[in-house]
């Protein structure tokens, strides 16, 4: 007994350093902060920051830096930034990079300009010093960056601009940190600017012209090997933290450019990107916000009146220069208050790049204690404000963002909110995987009903046992989805032919999309009674999607939309309309947009309406009798959209019943989806007042004359085909 009490004292002599324990302390820590300062309406982040402080060693001393927190703390630095990177929506950047370019320039000159006056006039610094000082206002780490991803509105100008920005800012000051320790060591000679010119050119290429078709060979040949996908992802992001080292600047660059590099390759909405969000968001961004406080000493407050004066002039200069940024920001390009206090809030914290650049000035002898001491007190200073003003701000753009939905179309009206997906071959798993990943990302993410996979079975002797074999398999779609964060209702019905079933439960459950898989050849029994996909055309007025995805939906370039004559009449318009544009948001890729001028009006009417956000390009099509002449526009990683009617819609046509076929012959290596839109008629309506009517004799002549060419075709010779 008095063995294991003195194991017991021996494990919780300060600072710990039974790793267990350590490990155990810094999870119950990330476990119960936030819990515990959410009552308070204090942002999380800010309690592991205090957290930090309070077990750090300058405070209760229950742990100390050593290499594994660290670390944990390097890779969660590189998280946030890669993060940072992936979120970033790449169209809304590309429409946002002027006001990036110019936010970088307000959020680097200001705090510069601001800086340098007050470090070497009012504090006395040499130039050097006050140079260094000064660069260190405009650096700013996205530490509240997790704050507007949990919030969602990681997506808006603001933060685009903001992130955009950033990079730009960061990069400025960590060459002129390079600069100032250059010359410093008397070494700014034109080799130094030969080999740092160099070294970033060759970071760039590969991060932006090798890495990008190494995932995407790598994505394609282990499309199963799901796991391995976020190994290889970390991979990357570690790698290119450790090249952007080489070259010359600090690691958070690399990761940022590594977010870039596999932004088109990460959707928001996949199975891979909730995987890094989860434990980057669970584990090791938190691990960085620890390890922050535990570098703060409020002791340096006690150490007189210099430090303290230094740390308070420090603290006021960089809140005043990066709020002026903001501010500048705002009026130049008419952003709202909420927005100004978002981009302040986001480019308000300072912690990584501040501290290396602190550190490096501090160690090559440029810097005092008192400048080393007074940035620890400022990193907590700016962490808390910044970190107030960002949940604020997000949180009425939030509403904000809410209202003006509201004002301009219910979301019902357009996007796809219950979606009904029949599988008929549960055994092809990459065929099953390829579908529900495609009705995940049209899928409204407000939607409140699940993703409904359904598996009609035959109505014979063996349908009780078939119906609990298909339910069983039908289950590990339930486990992929989950990897989506998608809920999944499974549904087996018994039905005498697949076609009835899959109408009938779509008219049960109200779905408005039915996603199929591509049918298969026609064979002796689809000749005689007709095809399962015109009974369900014909028995559905619902959105219906026809897929054959060839490959991943992530390693495709753009999408092709072909568009036919009085299509935006057809009552289904805004929903597929909104699908497509979601899945190319998802995709990051452009739409290519084939129609006439009247499509076009109708299409950017919505497109401006719905404030959709994503890259449109159109090009005049009328030929339809000669449909293939697209072929010379369409590239082997294209994913073809033809929009298709049923018979006697405003937009049919007589030889979209041929363009199937046309496609599925001519385009049989390319991913292909052919859209048949709502399509609501009144027949049902004059059935209950009519016995009959011209309209059923014709339906009755065009069967019969549709089976007799059947059967026909079944009795050809060889020599006939």
């Amino acid at each position: 007994m008095t063995y294991f009490f003195d194991q017991l004292k021996e494990a919780f002599v300060l600072p710990l350093s039974n790793p267990v324990l350590v490990f155990s302390l810094i999870l119950f820590i990330i476990l119960l902060s936030p819990i515990l300062l959410r009552k308070l309406n204090i942002p999380s982040i800010i309690g592991l920051i205090i957290a930090g402080v309070i077990i750090g060693p300058y405070g209760f001393n229950f742990l100390e830096k050593n290499a594994a927190i660290d670390l944990f703390s390097t890779i969660g630095l590189l998280y946030i930034m890669f993060i940072a990177g992936l979120d970033l929506d790449l169209n809304e950047f590309k429409s946002n990079r002027n006001k990036s370019i110019w936010f970088g320039f307000f959020t680097f000159i200001i705090p510069f300009g601001l800086g340098y006056p007050v470090c070497h006039y009012l504090l006395g610094y040499d130039v050097d010093a006050s140079i260094l000082i000064s660069s260190m206002f405009a650096t700013h780490t996205l530490v509240s960056y997790p704050i507007v991803s949990k919030l969602g509105v990681s997506k808006n100008r603001a933060v685009a601009v903001t992130v955009g920005g950033t990079i730009l800012t960061d990069t400025a000051v960590l060459i002129i940190l390079a600069v100032v320790v250059g010359k410093h060591r008397g070494g700014l000679s034109t080799e130094f600017w030969i080999r740092l010119g160099v070294s970033l050119t060759i970071f760039t290429l590969i991060m932006f012209l090798i890495i990008p078709r190494i995932a995407k060979w790598f994505f394609k040949k282990l499309e199963s090997e799901k796991h391995s996908h976020y190994i290889f992802v970390l991979s990357v992001v570690f790698f290119a933290a450790f090249l952007a080292e080489m070259a010359g600047v600090e690691p958070i660059i690399g990761a940022f450019f590594a977010g870039l590099a596999l932004n088109k390759l990460i959707p928001h909405s996949s199975a891979l990107m909730n995987r890094i969000e989860f434990m980057g968001n669970a584990l090791f961004i938190p691990f960085f916000l620890i390890s922050v406080g535990m570098i703060v000493d409020v002791r340096v407050i006690l150490n007189g009146p210099a430090a303290l004066i230094i740390a308070a002039t420090l603290s006021v200069v960089a809140i005043a220069g990066k709020w002026l940024a903001a501010a500048a920001t705002q009026l130049v390009f008419r952003f709202s208050k909420a927005q100004r206090q978002l981009i302040f809030g986001l480019s308000g914290s300072h912690a990584a790049a501040t501290l290396a650049v602190i550190l490096v000035g501090y160690n090559a002898g440029i810097l005092d204690d008192n400048i080393l001491n007074g940035t620890v007190i400022l990193i907590l200073i700016t962490c808390i404000v910044a970190s107030f003003a960002t949940e604020r701000a997000a949180r009425k753009i939030m509403v904000e963002t809410e209202e003006n939905e509201g004002e301009i179309v219910k979301a019902e009206e357009h996007t796809a909110s219950n979606i009904l997906l029949p599988i008929e071959n549960v055994s092809n798993v990459e065929k099953v995987e390829k579908l529900l990943e495609f009705a995940i990302f049209i899928r409204d993410k407000k939607s409140v009903h699940p993703l409904s996979v359904l598996t009609v079975v035959s109505n014979d002797e063996e349908a009780e046992s078939n119906i609990i074999k298909a339910r069983n398999k039908l289950e590990a779609c339930v486990t992929k989805a989950s990897a989506f964060e998608t809920k999944v209702n499974v549904i087996t019905t018994i039905d005498h032919n697949a076609a009835s079933g899959i109408s009938r439960i779509a008219r049960e459950i109200m779905a408005d999309v039915i996603i199929l898989g591509w049918p298969s050849r026609k064979g002796f029994f689809d000749k005689l009674i007709g095809e399962k996909m015109d009974m369900i055309l014909e028995n559905s007025e619902k959105t219906i999607y026809v897929c054959h995805p060839a490959k991943p939906l992530i390693l495709h370039k753009r999408i092709i939309l072909v568009v036919p004559p009085f299509a935006e009449h057809e009552s289904g318009f805004k929903l597929w309309f909104a699908n497509v544009i979601r899945l190319a948001q998802e995709l990051s890729v452009s739409v290519q947009i084939y129609g006439n001028e009247d499509s076009f009006k109708a299409i950017h009417r919505l497109y401006k309406e719905n404030k959709f956000n994503a890259t449109l390009v159109t090009h005049n099509f009328t030929d339809w009798d000669d449909f293939l002449i697209l072929s010379r526009d369409i590239k082997d990683d294209d994913l073809i959209f033809l929009v298709s009617a049923r018979k006697g819609a405003t937009s049919y046509m007589s030889m979209m019943d041929k363009l199937p076929a046309k496609i599925e012959k001519y385009f049989r290596d390319h991913s292909r989806i052919i859209i048949y839109p709502e399509h609501y008629s009144d027949e049902h309506v004059l059935d209950q007042y009519k016995d009959f009517s011209g309209e059923t004799i014709n339906k009755g002549i065009e069967a019969v004359q549709k089976l007799g060419k059947g059967i026909g075709s079944i009795f050809k010779t060889k020599d006939e085909e």
